[in-house]
């Protein structure tokens, strides 16, 4: 079959169920929930599988809600990422250029995370129907992934091996632009630092107690002298956890610090995580207090896989970006306007990275072209668990247009329009073009052994962890 018709084909099985697929990412929306929560949006995406004829695994990996659901048989098998989570405090009306909260202080789905998971269970479901239709044979696999925001449940499901039998990953998150992202994301590992002492009057008998406040400052003083040796594109934050009680003539007998390192490579992460563990003991050390580490999770780095990258951005160019309307131009322009130049320099520095003609997109609220991919040395200031996939098996990973250009990252605005048409439209092209690349890989095994070959010479072949067998999700917290 010419490529041609394999792009009429799969346009046509997208177009039979575009509906459904805005119905259900519209749905998840309407139930924003935060990390390890999001039961409803769990339950709304079985369901749609199961609808779809896919055999469904529920609370896999001992995490009540990630779930995979499989259909076919047999190699290649092909793995769709999809999450569902939302963000605190992102309440939104939907489609509404002005800041109106649904519920107050209510959370949203501000990284549109309704639309990930919906898109990637349409492409699934497009693959699907596409074999049927043909004949063609092999597995595909959508991965049911929780907690990206905060609890991170790739990284649990890579360390346990769900991911190590896929030839092949697609995923992709909703942007401003039509690409294959060509750029890592910075490694990250968080960390508790708890610090035990003994209480004591602080003004009576203040020798005879052991503070924990002051081990934790102290440790946050070692770690701010060692922000100056380590490499400069490291990140270390942190946030208290614990203070050890309101009443200053208490010396504190407990107190918990909260700690995330990033770096470039997950490698890097852990060398400085050893570092800020010396740097906590020495603080335990100088004030008497007992202490426990506990490296709770973890990110590793997005490597993207050129062989997988290129295939898809071939599909992507041949089923062409979001199909938009005057509507969805004119609210995306609503929101463009209210945009400051700094947040569009933003967006066009994302661009620059696909598109020669960036610099044009300063007065353009939508961007409706694709951007060729080009493989990049360049990697971003975020984290996402993605990178876990990526060191467990070959993946590649896009963006597709969902809100307007300039639109920040983790906002209301976001929230807004991942609720409104524009989101809709760009289903269709996800679900076309990453169901697309999932046959064209089935078709194409020469791309599915050099994929392979790519991943071990740039990974090792094997999953990195950056925590250790201990760490457990963190579901007593939510």
């Amino acid at each position: 079959m010419e490529m041609q018709e394999k792009v009429h084909l799969i346009k046509e099985v997208v177009e039979a169920k575009r509906e459904k697929f805005a119905r259900v990412s519209d749905a998840v929306w309407a139930v924003p929930e935060l990390y390890f929560k999001e039961t409803q949006s769990a339950a709304i995406l079985i369901q749609a599988l199961k609808e779809e004829g896919f055999a469904v695994e529920e609370g896999v990996d001992g995490i009540p809600t990630a779930f995979i659901g499989t259909w076919g048989t047999g190699k290649p098998v092909i793995g769709i990422l999809g999450e569902f989570d939302a963000l605190p405090g992102l309440s939104q009306e939907a489609a509404c250029p002005e800041h109106r909260e649904l519920v107050p202080g209510g959370p949203g789905h501000g990284c549109g995370h309704n639309a990930l998971g919906a898109g990637a269970m349409a492409a699934a479901v497009a693959a699907k129907d596409y074999m049927e239709r043909t004949g063609l044979t092999g597995t595909i696999r959508y991965y049911g992934c929780p907690a990206e925001e905060a609890g991170w449940g790739k990284m649990f499901l890579a360390r346990d091996g769900y991911f190590d039998d896929l030839d092949a990953c697609y995923t992709w998150h909703p942007g401003i632009g039509n690409m294959v992202q060509s750029t890592s994301s910075l490694a990250n590992m968080c960390a508790f630092f708890t610090f035990r002492g003994r209480t004591a009057h602080a003004a009576a008998a203040p020798h005879l107690g052991r503070s924990a406040l002051d081990a934790c400052e102290l440790m946050n003083v070692g770690v701010n002298y060692l922000r100056e040796h380590v490499i400069p594109e490291a990140r270390i934050h942190y946030a208290y956890q614990d203070v050890g009680g309101s009443a200053p003539n208490v010396v504190q007998d407990h107190a918990q610090l909260k700690y995330f390192i990033r770096a470039p490579k997950i490698t890097q992460v852990k060398e400085i995580g050893e570092r800020v563990k010396d740097i906590a003991r020495g603080a335990a050390l100088m004030t008497g207090t007992e202490l426990e580490i506990y490296f709770s999770a973890g990110m590793c780095d997005y490597v993207p896989n050129d062989a997988l990258s290129y295939l898809l951005s071939e599909a992507l160019e041949a089923v062409g970006g979001p199909s938009f309307d005057d509507a969805d131009r004119a609210l995306a322009k609503e929101f463009f306007d209210s945009y400051s130049a700094s947040e569009i320099e933003a967006s066009l520095k994302r661009l620059s990275y696909n598109y020669d003609d960036w610099a044009d997109y300063r007065t353009i609220p939508l961007v409706e072209k694709v951007g060729p991919y080009k493989p990049s040395d360049a990697y971003g200031f975020g984290s996402t668990d993605v990178g876990d996939a990526s060191y467990a098996a070959p993946t590649a990973q896009m963006n597709v247009a969902t809100y307007a250009n300039g639109t920040p990252g983790h906002s209301w605005q976001v929230t807004a329009q991942v609720g409104s048409t524009i989101t809709h439209k760009a289903l269709v092209t996800v679900a076309e073009a990453i169901g697309l690349a999932a046959i064209l890989t089935i078709e194409r095994p020469e791309t599915v052994k050099a994929a392979r070959e790519e991943y071990v010479k740039e990974t090792g072949g094997k999953y990195i962890c950056p925590v250790g067998m201990d760490a457990k999700p963190e579901l007593e917290h939510v």
